[in-house]
């Protein structure tokens, strides 16, 4: 890949790993709810995971689904019905201190959210079929470096807002509107998955 190619690339994992999406909207939730360090553990799973999978989708999966279309049906379904129970869970999820109820995701839960995730999908095959221009396990693997080296500062931010948010978080009622918000904002997030 040119210099040119690089940068598009970059552009586009920038402006993808940055904008708000499920992934991005429970970072944010968790590190409001729990702080930064217990949420680490599951911003890696994230980092990790979808690095993974770019690498996967890039190496055959996209040729399973054109052989498989209903796979891809599938998995959508799928996708947001799982969608639905998480924002469920967050805006169930009761207030309180170290004690509360919510808990983070673990990192390997976290990687295997990514085959779930509708966005992540949506930015795994954009990026394999417009980026990989050296069309091979090399141009997948470039892609797949990309996401890893600048989801990692992205998702760090997404924690430290939540983290941040804490300060305002300062009453039970404050922080259940703040949960029924993230979890308005996760349905929100996969609407363009379902029409």
């Amino acid at each position: 890949m040119d210099i040119q190619q690089l940068l598009a690339l970059f552009t586009f994992v920038l402006v993808s790993t940055a904008s708000p999406g499920p992934n991005n909207i429970m970072l944010m939730t968790s590190g409001a709810n729990i702080g930064f360090l217990r949420t680490v553990p599951h911003m890696l799973g994230v980092v990790f995971g979808f690095s993974f999978m770019v690498l996967l989708v890039g190496v055959g999966l996209m040729s399973l689904f054109q052989l498989y279309p209903v796979l891809h049906q599938v998995l959508n379904i799928a996708c947001i019905v799982y969608l639905f129970y998480l924002a469920l869970k967050i805006a169930r999820a009761q207030p309180g201190s170290q004690n509360t109820e919510y808990q983070p995701m673990s990192f390997f839960a976290a990687v295997n959210f990514q085959w779930i995730n509708p966005k992540a999908w949506t930015m795994a095959i954009t990026a394999v079929s417009v980026y990989n221009t050296l069309n091979n396990w090399q141009g997948v693997l470039i892609v797949s470096l990309m996401f890893g080296l600048v989801n990692m500062p992205s998702a760090t931010l997404w924690i430290y807002a939540g983290q941040k948010l804490q300060i305002w978080l300062n009453s039970p009622l404050r922080v259940k509107w703040f949960n029924y918000s993230m979890a308005g904002l996760l349905v929100l997030s996969i609407a363009p998955m379902m029409f």
